[in-house]
């Protein structure tokens, strides 16, 4: 079942890769809750990191999209968040277990080590990619410290 409602968040380095993301869900009429940033210009990840993993906390959407240089500042970021998965993926197959095995609701791209088309279809497939639940169920309900 395709998620109908994502929050995206990026900082300057991520910013193309977030502007061509927004299109391609918005042409598939996917809601998308844009929470910056809106240029080149250098900003602080966090700044746009924490609205995006607010929104998937509060069920405003239904997963995330976080884009950074390496992934991992605004994968460390969300995942500050007791109610967020975040993802740091890299390849189609780890978004794909990234959403079956681990349930993961917020998906962190690294926009200098993959190319834009990487990037999109690897987005697609992990909103087209449902949680497989049993066993993981059990090891996913281990993951939060509260």
């Amino acid at each position: 079942m395709r998620k109908t409602s994502i929050a995206i968040g990026s900082d300057h380095a991520g910013y193309e890769y977030k502007e061509a993301i927004l299109k391609a869900l918005e042409e598939k009429n996917i809601i998308v809750l844009d929470k910056g940033t809106d240029s080149n210009d250098s900003v602080d990840y966090p700044d746009f990191v924490h609205p995006v993993a607010d929104a998937v906390e509060a069920n405003l959407a239904d997963l995330g999209i976080i884009i950074c240089g390496s992934g991992n500042g605004a994968a460390m970021t969300a995942n500050k968040h007791q109610g967020i998965r975040a993802a740091l993926c890299w390849n189609n197959e780890l978004a794909s277990l990234a959403r079956l095995h681990n349930n993961a609701n917020v998906l962190s791209i690294p926009a200098r080590f993959m190319s834009l088309e990487e990037a999109v279809s690897m987005v697609e497939i992990f909103l087209d990619t449902e949680f497989e639940g049993g066993r993981h169920a059990r090891r996913v309900d281990k993951i939060a410290c509260a």
